[in-house]
């Protein structure tokens, strides 16, 4: 499957189960939508131009090699961990990898990714590579609708209002046991708490000229010049960058504190290249 489905719609048949797979109004997830996209944003190429908040339309859904050419820059993983396992699960589930694919869609979801939980979701709904396991996927969507006006709430009330008795009772108790380590309490927490000393290592590098090479994004193409810190942007464009996808990331959760412009320190070298 190139592309996920929210895979519920309700029916105007009364006391039946919403249609999941039905191809008709069909919901879909591009997967590459989903990605904050920081070398986009960065001005480099990446998975995709621009970064939705909903899901797109089944017409425009990517292929495999769209989703297994999506540019997943390293030095993210400073910054925003779960934008950038979440691209790494794209990349895999495009090169279909599949059981690593969900691998990295899990570790963005540690981090707070609500696309990563949503997707998981509906990989244990449609039995996408996995057997179909609907309390499970109820309860990823669960996680993923958690912040205020989600635009996963409604996939996720019409799920959980379609399974049986027994179903929701364990979709609970799933949630209880993941919420600890996949909910917003914890996960976007420690997020933010990873941002926030990514974006103090920039404010250091942040001095009159000031230039940071992320790996993965600042390549220099000619290799000699790989050494001069002017093939790099400088920091205040990078910690625009960053902003931008971040907020992206935390969108509708309250405890996210956009940066916002780096104020310039005296520093004869403020430059940085990755180890």
């Amino acid at each position: 499957m190139k592309y996920l489905s929210t895979g519920i719609h309700q029916t105007n048949a009364p006391n039946k189960e919403p249609d999941m797979y039905g191809s008709s109004g069909k919901t879909k997830l591009r997967m590459l939508g989903y990605c904050a996209c920081l070398a986009a944003i960065a001005g480099m190429p990446a998975m995709a131009s621009d970064a939705a908040t909903t899901p797109a339309a089944a017409s425009s859904a990517p292929s495999d090699a769209d989703l297994a050419n999506a540019a997943c820059a390293i030095g993210e993983e400073q910054f925003l961990p779960g934008d950038y396992y979440y691209c790494l699960a794209t990349q895999s589930y495009g090169l279909q990898h599949y059981a690593q694919a969900r691998k990295f869609f899990t570790t963005a979801a540690s981090w707070a990714s609500k696309p990563a939980q949503y997707v998981l979701g509906i990989m244990a709904l449609d039995g996408d590579h996995q057997p179909v396991d609907r309390p499970l996927a109820a309860a990823w969507l669960a996680l993923a609708a958690e912040r205020p006006q989600s635009n996963f709430a409604s996939a996720s009330a019409r799920l959980h209002a379609a399974l049986a008795p027994a179903e929701q009772e364990a979709a609970d108790r799933l949630l209880a046991k993941m919420r600890p380590t996949y909910g917003d309490a914890t996960a976007a927490v420690r997020a933010e708490k990873r941002y926030e000393q990514g974006m103090a290592r920039l404010a250091r590098l942040a001095g009159a000229g000031g230039h940071y090479c992320m790996a993965g994004i600042t390549t220099p193409a000619d290799p000699s010049a790989a050494s001069d810190p002017g093939q790099c942007p400088p920091v205040q464009v990078m910690t625009r960058a960053i902003d931008q996808a971040a907020a992206k990331v935390f969108d509708g959760w309250t405890g996210h504190v956009n940066v916002g412009p780096l104020q310039q320190v005296n520093a004869a070298a403020a430059t940085h290249h990755p180890g």
